[in-house]
């Protein structure tokens, strides 16, 4: 089985924990934000997704488009637009990839340690970003 969606806006990397006066361990609201529509997204895409066996491998690929700065000359917004010129800024794949999978967690599978399998890029467009996961029975493979 393979599903897609999408995320709308810039992509958003998963923030650190931080400390609270008290010494308890919270999670950035700019985080629990973005889990949240990352949630709503796919729930909105797959309104009568069931979670599968949690012993099924699954893959994901992920592709993150940012904006283009507005500092950013003619020709290499031309290089950009070519596919030759590709965003090296923050958020870092690692963190566009947890903060996506996290989410994700007991929705599109009963665990992010499912997953067997991930291919992520970052690319100038639209900001937005695309998730595509598949579920493998072993036997294509």
């Amino acid at each position: 089985m393979v599903i897609q969606f999408i995320v709308p806006g810039e992509p958003k990397g998963k923030g650190r924990p931080r400390l609270g006066r008290s010494g308890h361990a919270y999670t950035p609201h700019d985080t629990a934000n973005y889990e949240n529509l990352v949630k709503v997204c796919f729930r909105d895409t797959h309104p009568d997704f069931v979670q599968l066996d949690p012993d099924i491998p699954v893959h994901v690929a992920i592709k993150a488009y940012y904006s283009m700065p507005k500092s950013m000359t003619k020709k290499n917004r031309m290089a950009a637009a070519m596919g030759h010129l590709f965003p090296l800024k923050k958020p870092d794949l690692d963190n566009i990839m947890k903060i996506v999978c996290d989410a994700l967690n007991g929705i599109a599978y009963y665990d992010d340690a499912q997953i067997q399998w991930a291919m992520l890029s970052k690319e100038y467009g639209d900001p937005h970003v695309v998730v595509r996961m598949e579920w493998s029975d072993g036997e294509d493979e």
